[in-house]
């Protein structure tokens, strides 16, 4: 740009940093196009905004293929002028799934690592959360439309579970679900600069960190209603159909 506009690199950045613009950053996005996106967005906020009484709403996902990488070579710590730093290069030795259930009342985590992400894994820590949470009280669980989540045995064992409802964020639209703002800590905090030897490694660090974690849980508020998200996806809808 600056030997297209005869100017000097330097006026070009100065340009950019007066208008705020970033050439070199990118953002990704996709809008949801669910048929029931309206209504399904009412129902997932509505349990955020204003939960049902004697009730407890949780938000449930899987992390899948989480990856036991182990660096080739040791990492060296920070030091006093050096950031820490690790190998580029890695070992795979296998993977796990994580099953998680973030409750929106106290911010605790019910967690189970699986080796896979199955209708009878998901069977399997539905009975968790059933027996870790007050027999008393009816469960509003969050979840994505993953087929595992709507598998005939899922519903038949929801069937004999009364208490448990499930309720679909539209499709493309995690960012609807708070468990996977939990997701991204575990990942920087925990995960990404770990290295691990095998998969019981991994799995005992991530049982660490839920442990950790439920000692002094974070509790995510959801605040943004309904009418603020149509707007803001109405005025992105408008500006990709001017591109059009």
């Amino acid at each position: 740009m600056a030997r297209a506009q005869g100017i000097s690199e330097a006026s070009v950045r100065r340009i950019w940093r007066q208008h705020n613009l970033k050439p070199h950053l990118i953002k990704t996005f996709k809008l949801s196009r669910d048929k029931r996106f309206v209504e399904k967005l009412i129902d997932v906020v509505g349990l955020y905004l204003n939960p049902p009484d004697k009730s407890l709403v949780l938000c449930v996902d899987e992390k899948s293929q989480i990856q036991a990488l182990d660096r080739t070579q040791p990492s060296l710590p920070l030091k006093k002028g050096r950031c820490a730093t690790m190998t580029h290069d890695y070992k795979r030795n296998g993977t796990t799934t994580l099953f998680a259930a973030l409750s929106m009342l106290d911010g605790k985590i019910i967690g189970d690592c699986m080796p896979r992400h199955r209708h009878q894994e998901f069977i399997r820590f539905l009975k968790k959360i059933d027996s870790e949470t007050p027999s008393n009280v009816q469960l509003h669980l969050i979840v994505d439309n993953y087929g595992t989540h709507k598998h005939p045995r899922v519903q038949s064992w929801l069937g004999r579970h009364p208490r448990f409802h499930l309720h679909f964020t539209p499709t493309s639209s995690s960012w609807l679900n708070l468990v996977e703002r939990w997701f991204r800590e575990l990942t920087q905090k925990q995960i990404r600069r770990g290295s691990f030897k095998n998969v019981p490694e991994l799995i005992r660090v991530i049982e660490q960190y839920i442990e950790t974690h439920n000692q002094k849980p974070q509790v995510f508020v959801w605040s943004a209603p309904v009418e603020k998200i149509l707007e803001k996806i109405a005025k992105c809808k408008e500006a990709l159909d001017a591109l059009q």
